[in-house]
């Protein structure tokens, strides 16, 4: 039987009893969930993880952040297959930022409400560990804004271009000004999948050292996943319980956030002709996701990647977040999504769905409201 053939009467009951058995606060088995994948409806789904939604997050409320996504260099050492955005350290297309474009940047971003800067870059190969340092000690100095910044891959890098453990770098980044670490780099925490799709990059263990580092130092971090390419339904359940074993033992992250493999312009897309999953498989998979993420207590939508009205259908599939408006990205942006949207709008698709918009911060603490 395939995906998208009805289930048989038998099927339908053993899911029924599945997601009542989750939401009623049975955890969600690796083989349960890849039932879900493989047999459950969207709209049941949708019931289930809305409810898994409301125990987690009871109310009205969904929230956003205002930041903006500062790649302070496109070099990278890494080879991906699924990558638009990155460049050799020796391109004749590679930069690295001057503090005076970052500064430009980061005020335009607090003058639009921002109080927050995503910071990733590519993983590049010559620059040291003061070059970080001394970059956010200047951004803490100078502007006080919250610094989300550097994706495991980034800090496993790190650690091997100086010679130093994650620990160290992590302490040091700290010092500097480091509040909180971002999940990117994850794709699927199943090394066969990391094998097929990239070279020079973290392997599953040091994503997830990285972060276990984080969080014994005190520090919160989010979860990703970019699904869509190589990777089988199996191993989509297998990084969700990556992160869910990691959760239990720290506790440090905030949200989970998944997205489609974006294509255009990528080697996965030109050469092997891979294709962007449909929004039903986006939707069901953050389903699933929420069922089974119980101990995370936000799930993010992709709005980024799917669009506005998708991203608001999504507050009905688990998510109580609506993620960024995003004032840059060019990661995504590289391999064809284009999605762009203002505070207002975004506040108008929470409202339309019945919802009630709220700024947060990182730590999903509600911020003072745009004046009308």
């Amino acid at each position: 039987m395939t995906i998208a053939e009805t289930p048989t009467g038998t099927d339908q009951e053993r899911v029924q009893d599945i997601l009542d058995r989750t939401v009623a606060g049975e955890r969600l088995s690796d083989g349960d969930a890849l039932l879900l994948f493989e047999r459950a409806q969207l709209p049941e789904l949708s019931v289930a993880a809305t409810r898994m939604r409301q125990r987690l997050n009871p109310g009205r409320l969904v929230t956003y952040i205002i930041d903006r996504n500062i790649n302070y260099t496109n070099a990278c050492l890494a080879d991906c297959d699924f990558c638009a955005f990155y460049r050799k350290w020796n391109d004749e297309e590679a930069y690295v930022l001057s503090k005076e474009e970052l500064a430009q940047k980061i005020r335009e971003t607090m003058d639009l409400g921002g109080r927050q800067i995503l910071l990733q870059g590519g993983m590049h190969p010559r620059l040291k560990l003061d070059f970080y340092t001394d970059m956010l000690s200047w951004m803490k100095r100078e502007f006080g804004i919250h610094l989300h910044a550097f994706s495991a891959p980034e800090i496993h890098a790190f650690a091997k271009i100086n010679k130093l453990s994650h620990g160290e770098v992590l302490g040091a980044l700290k010092e500097a000004g480091l509040d909180s670490l971002p999940g990117g780099g994850a794709e699927i925490l199943v090394d066969r999948v990391r094998n097929e799709i990239t070279r020079g990059k973290v392997d599953t263990e040091n994503w997830l050292e990285v972060h276990r580092v984080w969080h014994g130092l005190g520090g919160k971090s989010s979860a990703t996943m970019m699904f869509g390419h190589v990777e089988t339904l199996a191993e989509r359940v297998e990084t969700f319980r990556r992160y869910r074993e990691l959760q239990d033992e720290t506790g440090g992250f905030t949200a989970f956030i998944d997205w489609t493999f974006q294509p255009e312009n990528t080697r996965l897309g030109e050469t092997r002709g891979l294709r962007e999953v449909g929004s039903w498989d986006y939707l069901r998979t953050t389903a699933i996701a929420r069922l089974y993420l119980d101990s995370v207590p936000h799930l993010q939508s992709s709005w980024v990647t799917q669009g506005g009205r998708i991203g608001q259908v999504s507050l009905s599939f688990g998510c109580d977040d609506m993620g960024s408006i995003m004032i840059e990205e060019n990661v995504v942006k590289a391999a064809g999504a284009n999605f762009r949207m203002t505070e207002q709008a975004l506040r108008d698709l929470v409202s339309e769905a019945g919802y009630e918009p709220r700024r947060r911060n990182f730590f999903y603490e509600l911020q003072p409201e745009p004046a009308d």
